[in-house]
């Protein structure tokens, strides 16, 4: 099945990016399963899956040494996403945080740099030095997670708001929320949803129709899943695994070619949002 490209979404500065790629939630916090996480990793990235995604807080910060070993030698070949804690985002402390996340992963640059949730510092205070780390070349763009509709409009409101490169949310056919409201807005700005989580930590695939359905497509319910959000414009999709084997069933969902009639049961199954939500979380 892998005829197919990997779909790319566009950033707000023209660069292009796989609408397919790697999370690492949870990677970094068994030592024995480290070789492993690596190995997937840099499978993925073979796959074209070339967009990884990691943050300061995942195991304490042993992800990113972990995605930094996956990209040794290759770094050019990856669009690097990490997150520093909304606690450490004030102008002095996003920039040693940056400095810190280089320092693990081995790297001189983070492609995109995310505010990982709302906190205490002022956005203008964060979205400033964020700013500097751009203008400095530590980072390539910046952007945010967690943030709902009414986060997004007072970020624009800031000086340099409006730079934000991407919003990174909890989003799967369980969570569909953000289609209410925050996706529409978020696409009607051009601005790049990430979809964390997109198979719920495994707890959809065991859905009776979501199953009908994949075994309808020769898929497995885990390729649906994916496949639902890829479906979305604008979204980028990050599931995470330590198996190459699974990689390699990930990289595969963008070639399902999924009915109308398959879609709409999937409404049905995991209906979507009439009213807004509160943001969800996990």
């Amino acid at each position: 099945m892998r005829d197919d490209a990997i779909p790319t979404i566009r950033l707000p500065d023209g660069t292009e990016v796989p609408a397919l790629g790697q999370g690492t939630w949870n990677m970094g916090e068994n030592p024995g399963e480290a070789r492993q996480e690596i190995e997937s990793l840099r499978a993925g990235l073979d796959l074209g899956m070339t967009l990884i995604d990691t943050a300061e807080m995942y195991a304490e910060g042993r992800a990113e040494k972990i995605v930094g070993e996956a990209i040794r030698g290759r770094r050019d070949d990856v669009f690097l996403v990490s997150k520093v804690y909304p606690w450490n985002a004030s102008s002095k402390g996003t920039m040693e945080a940056c400095d810190n996340s280089l320092s693990r992963m081995g790297t001189d640059r983070i492609d995109l740099y995310l505010l990982h949730w709302r906190g205490d510092h002022p956005l203008a205070e964060t979205v400033e030095a964020f700013e500097e780390l751009k203008a400095s070349g530590k980072i390539g763009a910046w952007g945010v997670s967690n943030f709902d509709t009414d986060d997004m409009e007072e970020l624009l409101a800031v000086p340099s708001g409006a730079n934000v490169a991407a919003n990174q949310v909890l989003y799967n056919l369980a969570r569909r929320g953000i289609e209410f409201d925050l996706l529409p807005w978020c696409q009607q700005r051009s601005i790049p949803v990430m979809a964390y989580s997109p198979i719920e930590q495994g707890r959809i695939l065991h859905n009776p129709e979501l199953i009908r359905i994949a075994k309808a497509n020769q898929a497995t319910p885990a390729q649906v899943a994916l496949a639902f959000l890829l479906e979305r414009d604008g979204v980028i999709v990050i599931p995470k695994t330590a198996n190459a084997a699974r990689a390699a069933e990930n990289r595969d969902a963008v070639s399902l070619d999924i009915t109308d009639e398959d879609w709409a049961a999937l409404d049905a199954a995991f209906p979507p949002p009439t009213k807004k939500k509160p943001l969800e979380m996990l």
